[in-house]
């Protein structure tokens, strides 16, 4: 027995010596299995299955992995992203294409990304780089055996087409800056072509830019902007680099010189409207092509310029593509570099480079498919009370699918009926001038959006006054209407309107209808005694108030004007005058109410300046009560609020529109 277990002891042992001795296997060497296991953390996976250059910094697990079973250099290719090792890879036809162009689109992107940061003087190098990332990341998502659709659910199509957007990012910023008098020559025209290197470039301009400009002065990539004051950036996932286009179409005031020498000054003339200067732009990199062959041996591309308002998709290769848009940014930005927050307060007592004439703010090219809502801000106010209300209007696709937002900047001295007509006008000539006609979908169903002040101007645009204002200026002893004789016709304007025509609703917040105690009290006395009038608004209204002492002086005739803090007072003739004033019957209203605090009787609540029985309105379709302050617009019940009102508008509005012959169109994006 002892015999026979020496036999087979001797033989394993012969095995294995003989094992060692031919260089022998892990198992057989080591003694332990080939594959072993254990559990992988939640960061493991993630950067697994997400993890790349752009997100961690190092190649992505599936391009490693490339990389490995091709037996080219790991080390080599991870670290250096060399073009031999680009090359080798190019050259493995046999190797799955989607594997294959997806592991080439990421070196790539490490190439440029590396030539991009340490090559100097070399920017025509670094851009052919990114767009060959770009192309490369194109063959794989339009020239592969699957459709984007059939891999909608696949990490590793996301992965390549943030590659491609952030290729066509980098690509469009540096031929910006390399080729910007080529672009401004070209921006124009359709199909435009300059070179870069060896690459032919055309120009496809498919968004307009606002007030006709011809190409911008900036090109930001929207990703690379933080904001604070936003609460939330609102965008669209899909294909194409989200851009914002700076242009130097900035509005300038209307009594601005034309430069001549001092003393000789005309005065210009300027449209008392403009479009927003910081529009969203996505620009998608095509590349014309029948095979794969023929788009990576191609050098010809073209660089397609959209607007993300107006267009949702593209139709690319028989595919149906989602078009990345950035709806915050542009707005953002504007806002930021706008300055309105010292403006506004310098045209509230008068102070130089403050403004002294109402201006309209249209925050996308004008769109005639799309209907208006029209925003009205408060005293001492600007357009940034509405900072996160327009955003996050902007953010429902279904209320940007219908609307279009113009904003009133105005002068919050001035006195309320003068600010009323020059609003009215100011809107009526813009409308005028984009829709002579009134044939499209823009000039009807208006939406107005009035905040404290601005709501009392919503309000007089759909109220109807005959004689009632005139008897109140009659009756006002700083008004002498003895002293207009012929000229009466100047006030005439101001005191007596009709509806305005095309709108349908409108939501006041923390409206004063009937004055509030504040503004003739205390702090509202002492400011309104610091507002100082324009001299523009003699030309209207100077003729009909008397000056307190003999001297004509215009400073001392305009210390008799009622300024805009005089009338919201509440024991003012002209507030309690209007507040009679009867609303039109084919427009729906709706109020949002401020109350400091939650306890104690509605009725004798207020929100710090305005109490519950001035922003009450009886008739009114809704009434939504928030515990707030008086800037209960920015509060996130109060624009859920109005997007809600917005929502049942649309249905209304599509409804009628329906059963009669009034406009009707669509307003949602188009395709490519």
């Amino acid at each position: 027995m002892i015999h026979v277990i020496l036999v087979f002891f001797w033989r394993w042992l012969i095995v294995i010596a003989a094992a060692f001795a031919l260089g022998g296997c892990a198992v057989v060497s080591e003694f332990k299995p080939s594959v072993a296991v254990r559990a992988m953390t939640p960061d493991e996976y993630v950067a697994l299955r997400r993890g790349d250059l752009l997100g961690k910094g190092k190649l992505s697990a599936l391009t490693v992995q490339t990389i490995r079973v091709t037996g080219l250099d790991e080390w080599a290719c991870a670290a250096n992203a060399s073009l031999t090792c680009i090359e080798s890879l190019t050259m493995m036809k046999d190797l799955d294409g989607e594997t294959r162009l997806s592991a080439l689109a990421e070196l790539w992107l490490q190439h440029a990304m590396s030539i991009s940061t340490t090559v100097s003087n070399s920017r025509t190098a670094s851009t052919s780089a990114w767009i060959e990332t770009a192309r490369h990341a194109y063959a794989y998502l339009f020239f592969t055996g699957r459709s984007p659709g059939e891999r909608a659910f696949e990490e590793r199509q996301t992965q390549v087409r943030d590659w491609y957007n952030y290729a066509v990012q980098k690509t469009v910023t540096q031929l910006f800056g390399l080729q910007h008098q080529a672009l401004r020559a070209h921006a124009g025209g359709a199909n435009a072509a300059f070179r870069l290197g060896n690459w032919v470039l055309r120009v496809d301009l498919n968004a307009r830019l606002p007030n006709d400009a011809t190409t911008p002065r900036e090109l930001l990539p929207a990703n690379a902007l933080a904001f604070q004051g936003l609460r939330g950036i609102y965008r669209r996932d899909g294909l194409g680099a989200e851009l914002v286009a700076v242009t130097d179409a900035e509005p300038i005031s209307l009594n601005d010189s034309d430069g001549s020498p001092a003393g000789n000054e005309r005065p210009r003339t300027f449209p008392a409207w403009s479009e927003m200067p910081t529009p969203n732009v996505t620009v998608v990199l095509r590349f014309d092509a029948l095979t794969v062959d023929e788009l990576l041996a191609s050098h010809e591309l073209i660089v397609g310029v959209y607007d993300p308002l107006v267009q949702d998709y593209l139709q690319l290769h028989g595919q149906r593509v989602p078009l990345a848009g950035n709806f915050t940014a542009g707005y953002g930005l504007w806002l930021a570099r706008s300055g309105f927050n010292q403006q506004s307060v310098r045209g509230l007592f008068g102070r130089e480079r403050g403004i002294d004439h109402p201006h309209l703010y249209l925050m996308q090219p004008f769109d005639p498919r799309r209907r208006i809502i029209v925003m009205m801000h408060g005293l001492a106010s600007s357009p940034e009370a509405w900072v996160n209300v327009a955003n996050e209007l902007l953010a429902d696709e279904k209320l940007r699918c219908e609307f279009q937002v113009w904003e009133v900047y105005y002068p919050t001295n001035m006195p309320v009926p003068a600010s009323h007509a020059a609003i009215r006008q100011v809107l009526a000539a813009a409308l005028h001038h984009f829709d002579p006609d009134q044939e499209t979908l823009a000039s009807h169903g208006l939406v107005l959006i009035g905040h404290s002040m601005g709501g009392m101007l919503a309000r007089l645009m759909v109220s109807t006054a005959d004689q009632q204002l005139w008897k109140w200026a009659a009756s006002d002893p700083r008004i002498d209407l003895d002293r207009l004789g012929s000229t009466r016709s100047q006030l005439d304007p101001l005191l007596r309107f009709q509806p305005f025509p095309g709108v349908d609703r409108v939501v006041f917040v923390a409206t004063p209808h009937r004055g509030t105690v504040v503004a003739g009290q205390g702090l509202g006395r002492w400011v309104a005694g610091l507002i100082r009038l324009p001299l523009t608004l003699l030309s209207t209204l100077g003729d009909a108030f008397p000056a307190r002492a003999e001297t004509t002086a215009h400073a001392t005739i305009l210390q008799n004007i009622p300024n805009s803090i005089d009338q919201l007072d509440e024991n003012d003739p002209f507030v309690k005058a209007t507040s009679e004033l009867s609303i039109s019957d084919q427009v729906a209203y709706h109020s949002i109410v401020a109350r400091r605090q939650a306890n104690g009787p509605l009725a004798d609540s207020d929100d710090g300046l305005v109490p519950y029985r001035s922003a009450h309105l009886d008739g009114a379709e809704s009434e939504k009560i928030i515990v707030s302050g008086h800037s209960v617009q920015e509060t996130a019940e109060s624009i859920v609020e109005i997007r809600r009102i917005l929502r049942e508008d649309i249905s209304k509005h599509w409804l009628t529109a329906a059963d009669s012959s009034s406009v009707r169109g669509g307003s949602c994006p188009v395709q490519r």
